[in-house]
């Protein structure tokens, strides 16, 4: 079992930066595959990044190329979100998401995750 926090989240002009992070429980934190996703008022749960327990391998939706990073510290089993010039569009609540398995680009699908956190809440305004 891995349970996930998020933390970080707030209030931030356009432009502004934030970084959220994902303390995982468990030490098979090493070998899963970590996924960030936002869900604003009225939409569907979007994909934002992935990154591979290695870092080998990362993903990010065309919205958020050049403007978030995604990484990990499987020493402190904690994956985070760099998130820089933002815009109020990335306004949503960012959940992380694990999995045991790498999918490679079918990652993008919140479907297929077995854990998720509970969300941190974003506001981008203009």
């Amino acid at each position: 079992q891995v349970q996930l926090v998020e933390s970080g989240g707030g209030a931030v002009q356009a432009g502004g930066s934030l970084r959220l992070s994902c303390a995982a429980s468990g030490r098979t934190f090493i070998s899963y595959t970590m996924g960030w996703f936002h869900q604003a008022p009225g939409k569907y749960r979007e994909f934002v990044a992935v990154q591979t327990w290695s870092g080998s391998d990362t993903y990010y939706a065309d919205s958020v190329k050049g403007r978030f990073i995604i990484s990990r510290d499987n020493a402190k089993t904690t994956a985070y979100l760099q998130m820089s010039s933002l815009k109020p569009e990335d306004t949503a609540i960012y959940y992380c998401a694990a999995d045991a398995r790498w999918r490679g680009t079918a990652a993008r699908i919140s479907g297929g995750y077995a854990y998720w956190g509970q969300g941190t809440q974003v506001t981008v305004s203009s």
